[in-house]
Formats: C-alpha cells, sequence, structure tokens
C-alpha cells in the first residue's frame, strides 16, 4: 500500500457570487471583470504564502501554512475588491465570498484532499457576500493574533459534515472603521469626541427606562420589554460594555440623579427617551447623548405600527452604534436568526411573562409560566418563549416557588431548554443555562462548551459572565475565570436580588481561591451578606493557609453554628470541586475543627 502523505493545512475557498447570471446577460463585460478580480485575488494569496491548488475560473482554492497569513490574505483581497468594484463603471460589480478552515489533509502531488477541503467550501457557500466565514478551530488561531475583530456568528448546517457547525466572521478593527460611510436617519447627530480622540477602552453605555408617555399605564411592561430587548441587542456587541438591564431600572426605582449614576458606573454614553402606544401604533422618542460632555450626540422620533416593533429595535441599534463606532461589521445586527417572533400576540406575552419574572415572588412566578405558555400557543416556533419558561422554572425550583416532584420539575426545563435550542439553535439563554445544569451534575467539559458558547454570543451579559467565569474557575483556569467574574460585577453591582447578589460574591470567592489570591479570597468572601458555606469554607480556609485563622472570630464562630450539623462529606461533594485533592484537603480541614 503506497505511503498517504499528510499535513495540517489552512484552506481558503473562495467563489464569485452570481458568476452564471452574470455571465448569460454581459458574457464580455463579466469575463473581464473575473479577470481583473482573479489579478487581486491571485497575487495576494502568494504573497501571504499561499498556494492555489484548484480552480474553475469563477472559484479558487488555496492552501496556506498559517491561519494568520491565511486570514490577512482574505481580509485584503476583499478590502481590495471592494474598493475595485467602487471604480467599476462597466459590466458587473463581482463579489467574492471565503470560507476559512484549518484541518489534517491528504496531499497527491499538487493536489489536496480531504474533509478539510470540503469544510472550507461549505463555509464559502454559507458565507455572505462580501465577507469572510471562519470556523471555530481558525478563530481560535488568529484571535489574538490579528488586528481584525472576530465575532460569533452562530452555527450553521453544513451538508454531510454537521448540523451545527460554529462559524465566525472576521471584520475590520475598530481603529480602521469608516466613520462617513453610511447616511443615518437622525434629526441630530454629532461626532462623540472619544471617537475623535481615539478610545483606550470599549465605550460603556447604559439604556435608561423609557418614560411611558402614554395614558395607559398598562403599556409600561411594553416601555421595559423594549428597552430589555435593547440592551440584549447591544450586549451581543464586542466593541461596547452596557450595564445591565437591573442596574439601569434599579436606577429608575430608587431615583437620583443621571450624573451621579453616569459617573458611579464609568459610564460613556447614555440612551434615554419615552414611548406612546395607541392601538396598534407605537411612537418611541430617542436620545444618545455624551457623558462627559453632556451634549446629545443624536435624537430622533419613530412612528411605527406595532408589527414593526422587531425592524425598529434593529434600526435603533444600528444608528446609535454607527454613531459612536461608524460603519463596522457587527455579526450581531444579524437580528433574523434570534428574534423571537413574528407574531406580535406572541411577543407581547412572552413581555409580560419577562416583566413577571423579574419580580422573584411566587405569585408573579407562576403568573409568568402561565404568559410564556399563551407566548408559546400564540406561536409555537418563539424559541425566546420556551427558552424563559425554562429559565422561570428555574428561578422557582430554587426559590422553592414551585411545588411537587423535583425531577419532574427539572424534567419540563430541560424540556423547554430542547424545544428552544431546536427552534433556535442561536439562543444564548439556552446555552446559559445548559452550563449551569452540567455543571451541577459534575460535567465539567460540556459545562465549558455551553458556557463558551453562550459566551461568544452574548459577551456583555453578566449571567453570562458569572456562569461561564465560575466554570473556568473550576475547570483550571482561573485567571479568565475571575476577569469574567469581576466583569459581571462591573456591569451588574446589583444583581436582581440579594441572593444573585451573595451567588456573584461567592462564585468569585471560588475564583480567587483557586487562583491562591486567598487574600482577596477574603476580601470577597466577607462581601457576602448572609453567609453560606462555599463562600465560609473558602475563606475560613484561607484564612488557615496563610496563619490568620482564629478559632474566637465572630465570622469562623457563625459559620460553623449554622453549618457543623449534617454530613461535611456531603456538603463538601455538593462544591462540585473538579479537583480531588482540593476536595481532599477541605474535608480533612473541616474534620479537625
Amino acid at each position: 500500500m503506497p505511503k498517504i502523505n499528510r499535513k495540517l493545512a489552512t484552506i481558503l475557498a473562495t467563489d464569485c457570487v452570481d458568476f452564471s447570471k452574470f455571465m448569460e446577460s454581459q458574457e464580455v463585460l463579466t469575463l473581464a471583470n473575473l479577470t481583473a478580480c482573479r489579478e487581486i485575488i491571485d497575487p495576494i494569496i502568494e504573497e501571504h504564502g499561499g498556494r492555489i491548488f484548484h480552480t474553475a475560473g469563477d472559484s479558487v482554492i488555496a492552501d496556506f501554512g498559517s491561519p494568520v497569513e491565511c486570514v490577512h490574505a482574505a481580509m485584503k483581497f476583499q478590502e481590495a475588491l471592494a474598493a475595485r468594484n467602487e471604480a467599476v463603471e462597466e459590466g458587473p460589480k463581482l463579489e467574492w465570498r471565503v470560507g476559512i478552515h484549518v484541518d489534517d489533509v491528504i496531499t497527491e502531488g499538487e493536489n489536496i484532499y480531504g474533509s478539510g477541503v470540503n469544510i472550507a467550501a461549505r463555509l464559502e457557500a454559507q458565507c455572505e457576500p462580501g465577507k469572510v466565514l471562519l470556523s471555530r478551530i481558525v478563530q481560535e488561531q488568529v484571535q489574538k493574533r490579528v488586528e481584525f475583530n472576530v465575532s460569533p456568528a452562530g452555527t450553521r448546517a453544513l451538508k454531510n459534515i454537521s448540523d451545527e457547525f460554529e462559524v465566525f466572521y472576521i471584520a475590520k478593527g475598530l481603529n480602521e472603521s469608516c466613520v462617513d460611510g453610511q447616511t443615518v436617519h437622525a434629526t441630530t447627530r454629532d461626532t462623540p469626541k472619544s471617537k475623535l480622540e481615539g478610545v483606550s477602552k470599549k465605550p460603556r453605555l447604559a439604556i435608561l427606562p423609557f418614560t411611558n408617555d402614554g395614558r395607559d399605564e398598562d403599556s409600561g411592561y411594553l416601555a421595559d420589554g423594549i428597552v430589555e430587548d435593547l440592551i440584549t441587542e447591544f450586549s451581543m456587541i464586542r466593541e461596547f460594555e452596557i450595564v445591565s438591564s437591573k442596574t439601569s431600572f434599579d436606577f429608575r426605582d430608587k431615583g437620583g440623579e443621571t450624573s451621579e449614576f453616569a459617573a458611579a458606573h464609568d459610564l460613556d454614553f447614555i440612551i434615554s427617551g419615552g414611548i406612546r402606544s395607541s392601538g396598534k401604533r407605537v411612537r418611541i422618542s430617542l436620545e444618545l447623548s455624551e457623558v462627559e460632555s453632556g451634549k446629545a450626540i443624536w435624537r430622533d422620533r419613530y412612528d411605527r405600527v406595532i408589527e414593526d416593533i422587531f425592524d425598529l429595535q434593529d434600526e435603533i441599534v444600528r444608528t446609535i452604534t454607527i454613531s459612536l463606532l461608524g460603519e463596522i461589521e457587527i455579526s450581531s445586527l444579524q437580528r433574523a436568526k434570534r428574534k423571537a417572533t413574528e407574531n406580535i400576540s406572541s411577543y407581547e406575552f412572552l413581555l409580560r411573562g419577562k416583566e413577571m419574572h423579574h419580580r422573584f415572588t411566587q405569585e408573579a412566578n407562576i403568573r409568568a409560566l402561565e404568559f410564556f405558555d399563551l407566548s408559546i400557543e400564540a406561536d409555537p416556533s418563539n424559541a425566546q418563549a420556551y427558552a424563559w419558561k425554562a429559565c422561570t422554572i428555574g428561578q422557582g425550583v430554587v426559590r422553592g416557588f414551585l411545588e411537587g416532584d423535583p425531577d419532574r420539575i427539572v424534567g419540563q426545563a430541560m424540556d423547554s431548554i430542547s424545544s428552544a435550542l431546536e427552534l433556535n439553535a442561536n439562543d444564548f439563554e439556552c446555552h446559559r443555562m445548559l452550563s449551569a445544569v452540567y455543571l451541577s451534575q459534575h460535567d465539567y467539559q460540556l459545562a465549558e462548551e455551553h458556557g463558551r458558547k453562550a459566551y461568544d454570543m452574548n459577551p456583555n451579559d453578566p449571567r453570562v459572565l458569572a456562569g461561564y467565569g465560575e466554570v473556568l474557575a473550576r475547570v483550571g483556569k482561573p485567571e479568565k475565570g475571575v476577569e469574567l467574574l469581576e466583569k459581571a460585577l462591573s456591569l451588574d453591582p446589583i444583581p436582581q436580588g440579594q441572593m444573585n447578589s451573595d451567588n456573584r460574591y461567592t462564585d468569585l470567592t471560588l475564583a480567587y481561591f483557586h487562583l491562591n489570591d486567598l487574600g482577596k479570597c477574603i476580601e470577597i468572601g466577607k462581601k457576602v451578606e448572609h453567609i453560606n458555606f462555599k463562600s465560609w469554607l473558602f475563606v475560613t480556609y484561607s484564612k488557615y493557609k496563610i496563619g490568620d485563622f482564629d478559632e474566637k472570630e465572630a465570622y469562623f464562630k457563625q459559620g460553623l453554628e449554622e453549618f457543623k450539623e449534617g454530613d461535611w462529606d456531603l456538603k463538601v461533594d455538593r462544591l462540585h470541586l473538579p479537583s480531588e485533592k482540593t476536595q481532599s484537603d477541605l474535608l480533612k480541614f473541616l474534620k479537625d475543627l
């Protein structure tokens, strides 16, 4: 049997969009433009160490020794092709799609074979014209090695390969963004000072709850729901940081000066507005202000029918983003893959259910589940209704709101998550919840996998940051875990309910413990208002390790009195620690008390 030659290669596949259609109508001009495009593409590939091993004229497949060089080549020729299209006066403007994948391939003479070639070609077919689509393995290789923005684009079904193949778009970075290349529908628009001078950190913004300018007080749920949706949309944009909806609503409920709120949360920009609904029509007035100057950058008013609310949210997010960052490629604005429903009744029931969920009472929890069931009944394809139903069931279990067989109730939650993912595999809420479920089952691999997916889809949601941060702290990645948990506290310093606040501090205590920063572990653990076993144990053991343990200390005595009853082995086992040695050391310490 002849020897098979293999190598690890980065495969680039690119293809001219609608080439056959253009050939039918403008054969000569299309061929001339194709030749001009290939005169751009081929040298750039060669310049970056690539080798073309297959071409059909309007398509090219090349292999590279470096994924970084491959990405640079793709971005360079896409930019050059876009510039050429701007100057084309005769014939069609030819756009190209690009797919890139890294895999082990078989070489035979000048040819290359293997699934890696097929995957790159499938990615190219799924790519939008003028863009570059990467597999996860490429994203992991280039994320910190290129100056471009790499953003998750969900999952795609690749024929004969996978129904849920993770993909990423890559776009020019913030410093290269075009500011003036977009006409924005706005009554007033100024360029913020930070935009002109460059920023050393991501812009941080807050969306303040809209005022309900109508006579119908009951429509307040619509105003709050739209604000929460907008916060979720912005939280998916990696170029921003946005404070949580709880932080914004807490400011409204407690009152106070906007300037103090901005200073407390280190805000750069504030979005404020009002909403008035009447029958099937809704009017939204918005203003974007820069905190430092106090000047309004942009303001506008929208009058729409309620059925257009989803498109309106997209327009608002895009307009504000362009005002702050310029016309950049942002994967999160592909809302069609995530939007809840086109059925406005289902959407309204969804908003009412979320409003009840946030009240944290048994009555409201049960009412929320009723609204989510009504939302599903109105539109059985509404994935978010299933996701929020699962989240509300989880809230009911943790807080003791729901009665009955725990296994049956948890089974209902898992069924809802499964339904949501089946309808929309790009729903970060589902992956966030699955990560928590698998963590509780000690399945750290799946907990990390789903936590990472949720984080890739929504890198600014405090619940995602906290959940994934805890997982990372447990699986030997405490540095990143601490970073995400600290960011969660920064964006959401007062999580919904004291229980959530204590949980957040407890998870950070665990992360600092695994980082072996015992001083910080003690400092954070002492911030837990209602003492719990986990934080008490890590604080106490840390004090013991650094020689500062005192059996007479009130904190130690309070915890020992509260937790001494029961089985120490069971209590430590429920901490879900992946390290047997750490678990053994903690158990010995407890039994020696």
